[in-house]
């Protein structure tokens, strides 16, 4: 019989919000979760702005969500460079390096970080990460991230250039975020996976990547979704909703 739900986690870019528009009636959505006895954390990919930016904006266009709540890729690739050590080139976008400041020195760069950084993917850029990499530095993909929904349309995530890297220098990448294991038991805690459930609009990313531990996972159609992306992991998402708004109703009827 399936647990009670008791733990939610939820995306951020395309589930709640695409850009600085969101997703009609997820503020109230969000509010009425709150109002139940779940525990919610903030689960996200996002490389391109820092934690601080981040907060800002979500508060800016509406959302109350605490600091403490959200729990990002960002962070965690912070951690694996604090506790290894390393001294990184980071191929991030401008508005995330404040999280980074005091990692980078002098000293030789003995790791590259890749993040959503269109204005660092160019051949100077890319090439300096190729030559760091042969030197022996290791290839650290704060995710591998197809595409992602921008304001005008779908564009190119940073997976792309990351495969680029892995296939001109032969090192594989370590992927710190979503869809590995290892970031979704952070974000639970101490919670249990099959008490625990996943919205989100990438369907690899979110949904298959917390199903492979246990969690359900539910799909919205909103941000990067494309039609017939249900269908494209198997097992299928628990659940496929046509927003936030419909998830969450599905979530509240599971929880206790």
């Amino acid at each position: 019989m399936t647990q009670r739900i008791r733990t939610v986690l939820i995306d951020l870019s395309g589930t709640l919000h695409v850009g600085n528009d969101v997703v009609p009636g997820a503020v109230e959505a969000l509010e009425r979760l709150r109002n139940t006895n779940a525990s919610i954390k903030f689960v996200t990919n996002t490389s391109k702005e820092s934690m601080r930016y981040l907060h800002a904006r979500l508060n800016k266009i509406g959302f109350v969500i605490d600091k403490d709540e959200i729990f990002s890729s960002l962070n965690a690739v912070r951690q694996v460079l604090i506790s290894r050590q390393l001294s990184p080139l980071l191929l991030i976008d401008d508005a995330a390096m404040e999280d980074f400041t005091d990692l980078v020195k002098d000293s030789r760069q003995n790791a590259v970080v890749v993040g959503l950084a269109p204005s660092k993917f160019h051949y100077h850029e890319l090439n300096k990460a190729f030559r760091l990499l042969l030197e022996g530095a290791s290839l650290i993909a704060i995710h591998e991230g197809r595409y992602y929904k921008h304001e005008d349309g779908l564009a190119l995530g940073p997976g792309p250039f990351i495969k680029g890297l892995e296939y001109s220098s032969n090192v594989k990448a370590e992927v710190v975020g979503k869809p590995t294991a290892e970031f979704f038991k952070a974000a639970l805690g101490t919670a249990r996976p099959e008490e625990a459930v996943m919205i989100g609009d990438d369907v690899r990313d979110d949904i298959a990547g917390a199903q492979a531990l246990g969690m359900r996972g539910i799909l919205v159609q909103t941000g990067k979704y494309r039609e017939e992306d249900e269908n494209k992991i198997s097992p299928g998402p628990y659940k496929v909703c046509s927003s936030f708004v419909e998830a969450v109703e599905a979530v509240i009827q599971e929880i206790t």
